[in-house]
């Protein structure tokens, strides 16, 4: 019995000194990584990680069902779709053809109404509020300076970095981003519960405008901005011009550093489900306009939707960028393999989500399940009768 106290007691001792150090060398969020991911048997963020956290409601306004293909669900997945999306755990594959939902699967339990995390997806609708913010003239252009919002930012090229070059990750940020190593500040960032002070904490260091870097506190900063320029918390200002404008069906949650008067995770982690997300893919496909009503401005849309930068033709601002079987197409991608898919020439628009994405290699920006979830789209479009 003795052997057992003094066990616990060093035990104990052992444990409140790497707390101690934990909080003295600004690692404590860690302790929060490990209650909401490591001990849940995650290596990385997950789909249903935002009841772990704090949110802020997207609040919904009047609900605008999709219309239903007169030939909805008729055709099947292709047996390579469907190959990829066991291996890759899909929860859920929609097409939406002519701005009618043609073919919706859905996996692992979830349905139409279930809300998964976005993760990066929300990159693309922080440019959106950046945009409706320049629209609306709180924020003057894509050239106006950060330090216009917060003249506290650090780093030699502080004063040079813009909002328009967060948008476009040509931000000259001091930022790591690796998922997977619970030191790196992208990991800090997701778990700490004062988000805005380890994004002013960091330095420009690298001259911004110049090249493309994808770096997720670049829009963390920008959703700072867009938030000082409005004088809303970002949830709201989605909610008013975007979500209930669209007639999105259900509300979605906005993960937050801390409670009640935190700030939203801007880089990622917008819960909500594929209907929702796909009408983001149709605003853009219809050129910023929803059902007669601009809500982004047509010249803004097609700035996003092309290269800034020639030699990075595969991003525009917020939007990534391809052409695919002679196809142009622009997307939204997060963590996972999360994918809003537009194709223009088509009149298409094609949503992912799902717990694993594929391969991503060094030479090709565009991880390989993209391929697949466009081209079996248009094998299973040709079996229509």
């Amino acid at each position: 019995m003795k052997i057992f106290k003094k066990t616990f007691k060093w035990f104990a001792i052992v444990l409140i000194s790497l707390v101690v150090l934990m909080y003295i060398f600004d690692v404590d969020y860690l302790l929060r990584a490990v209650r909401t991911i490591y001990f849940k048997g995650y290596t990385t963020a997950f789909l249903e990680d935002y009841k772990e956290f704090p949110n802020r409601k997207i609040e919904k306004g009047v609900a605008q069902p999709w219309a239903m293909a007169k030939d909805y669900n008729t055709v099947s997945a292709t047996e390579t779709l469907e190959k990829t999306h066991q291996e890759l755990q899909t929860i859920a594959y929609v097409i939406i053809k002519n701005d009618s939902i043609w073919h919706e699967s859905y996996f692992d339990g979830f349905d139409q109404n279930s809300k998964s995390n976005s993760f990066s997806m929300a990159k693309s609708i922080v440019t959106m509020a950046m945009g409706k913010a320049i629209m609306q003239g709180k924020i003057k252009s894509l050239d106006q300076k950060v330090t216009d919002f917060f003249p506290e930012l650090k780093g030699k090229f502080a004063n040079e970095v813009t909002v328009g070059d967060l948008s476009s990750m040509a931000s000259g940020l001091s930022w790591d981003e690796r998922y997977y190593s619970p030191f790196s500040i992208v990991t800090k960032a997701y778990f700490h519960d004062d988000l805005k002070g380890v994004i002013l904490d960091l330095e420009i260091n690298e001259k911004p405008g110049k090249s493309f870097k994808y770096l997720s506190g670049a829009t963390q900063l920008l959703a700072m901005c867009v938030e000082k320029a409005t004088g809303q918390y970002l949830s709201d200002y989605v909610s008013a011009h975007f979500w209930q404008p669209m007639g999105a069906e259900n509300e979605a949650l906005w993960q937050l550093d801390h409670e009640s008067d935190g700030i939203e995770k801007a880089y990622c982690c917008i819960s909500s489900n594929a209907r929702d997300f796909a009408r983001f893919g149709k605003l853009y496909l219809n050129n910023g306009n929803w059902n007669g009503k601009q809500l982004l401005d047509s010249t803004f849309v097609k700035k996003c939707t092309t290269p800034r930068f020639a030699e990075s033709p595969e991003y525009g601002y917020g939007w990534w960028l391809h052409n695919f079987l002679g196809k142009d197409l622009y997307y939204m991608r997060g963590h996972l393999g999360q994918f809003v898919i537009v194709i223009p020439e088509d009149d298409l628009i094609i949503v992912r989500l799902g717990h694993i994405k594929g391969l991503q290699t060094e030479s090709d920006p565009h991880s390989d399940d993209l391929y697949v979830y466009v081209e079996e789209a248009y094998e299973m479009l040709k079996m229509r009768k």
